[in-house]
């Protein structure tokens, strides 16, 4: 059933700059699992989550998801109006458990899938934000240092009549630049950051090789890899359960992957799944995934159990992840400490070694 005008700019004005939490999502399944399993009408259950839920968003798309229900409309399709806050995995799902009969189940999914998201982004937040700030915090302490500190310092040493060593020679060289250009030292890695979102944003070549870069990168590609296996595992799994057939959850499952070098990789596989070819050995021609996922798909494709090797997958990637993040986090604060320590080392030197050296030249 297509939308009217009408509903397209209620549902575009509704949606526009709202996104729902996450958490408040899982509230939204788990209430509604339950109103269905105990044989509570579904505009009765809608009604109810309207009335109830804590988030004004959330109130706002869930009457206009009763009234669209009311007039006729299936949950999917009211569901299908308000996009930015049910994608089409959600969408895909409710469809599903709309033409089995068994919503009850496509809620479950949805929940477990949910909360699996949830538990995802913390991780990924951890893998980010912490090395981010302990980076930002060495990078404030060194341009303090070198513009307010070293400068009182050297400028003492550069007084003295005698030959200033190689080191202290650089410390300064260094300093002179902090004091001059320490704009440039702060706000360039803001500026890198901005211009490469904005290019690939409009630049799908560029966003690509960025992508390939970052997957390849030594200590984040591996990490970047998993969290996306992970994701399209977990997908493609709750999508397989809920009787939606593989093309399709391919499909599905690629929206939730953010690296554009797999996303290419599960567009072949899609084809060559499309032309005949077993799961597992589209997954092995790709490249992009790993020899166990290849294996434990084939096991799975032939004892009848994928949707059980799926999940499977989905838990040890996101059991490595964790693992992956943490190593990550131990390995970057000593790093950027040893970093630091040998900045002060190097001041340290620089510093009290001609002043030394000053002394021993005094005649008592």
């Amino acid at each position: 059933m297509q939308c009217t005008s009408l509903d397209r700019k209620r549902s575009s004005g509704l949606s526009f700059g709202r996104k729902i939490k996450i958490r408040d999502l899982i509230q939204l399944f788990l209430h509604m699992e339950q109103m269905q399993s105990s044989g509570v009408p579904l505009l009765d259950a809608l009604g109810d989550i309207r009335d109830t839920t804590d988030s004004d968003m959330l109130r706002d798309i869930m009457s206009e998801i009763f009234r669209d229900v009311s007039d006729g409309k299936s949950l999917s399709e009211a569901m299908a109006m308000h996009p930015r806050t049910f994608t089409n995995l959600y969408i895909s799902l409710v469809k599903s458990g709309e033409e089995t009969g068994d919503l009850t189940s496509s809620y479950r999914q949805l929940i477990k899938y949910l909360k699996w998201v949830d538990e995802m982004q913390s991780k990924v937040r951890k893998a980010t934000r912490y090395p981010m700030i302990v980076m930002a915090v060495v990078l404030l302490t060194v341009t303090i240092m070198m513009t307010v500190v070293v400068p009182q310092v050297v400028g003492f040493i550069d007084s003295m009549d005698q030959e200033i060593p190689f080191y202290t020679k650089w410390l300064m060289a260094t300093s002179d630049f902090f004091v001059n250009y320490w704009y440039v030292v702060l706000f360039t890695p803001f500026f890198l950051v901005i211009f490469v979102k904005l290019m690939c944003k409009y630049s799908d070549a560029f966003a690509y090789r960025v992508d390939v870069f970052i997957i390849s990168a030594p200590l984040f590609g591996p990490l970047i890899r998993k969290i996306n296996i992970a994701r399209f595992a977990q997908t493609f799994g709750a999508l397989f359960a809920s009787g939606i057939d593989i093309l399709q959850g391919i499909d599905a499952a690629s929206n939730t992957v953010s690296n554009r070098a797999i996303i290419e990789a599960l567009d072949g596989i899609k084809r060559q799944v499309q032309a005949g070819s077993p799961l597992s050995e589209a997954f092995n021609a790709s490249g992009e995934f790993p020899s166990l996922v290849v294996r434990m798909l084939k096991v799975g494709e032939e004892s009848g159990g994928l949707t059980k090797v799926l999940d499977q997958v989905a838990e040890f990637y996101t059991n490595d992840v964790d693992e992956a993040i943490t190593a990550l986090i131990s390995m970057i604060e000593p790093l950027l400490t040893a970093l630091l320590g040998g900045i002060i080392a190097w001041i340290a030197l620089s510093v009290f070694g001609p002043i030394y050296s000053s002394f021993e030249n005094i005649d008592f």
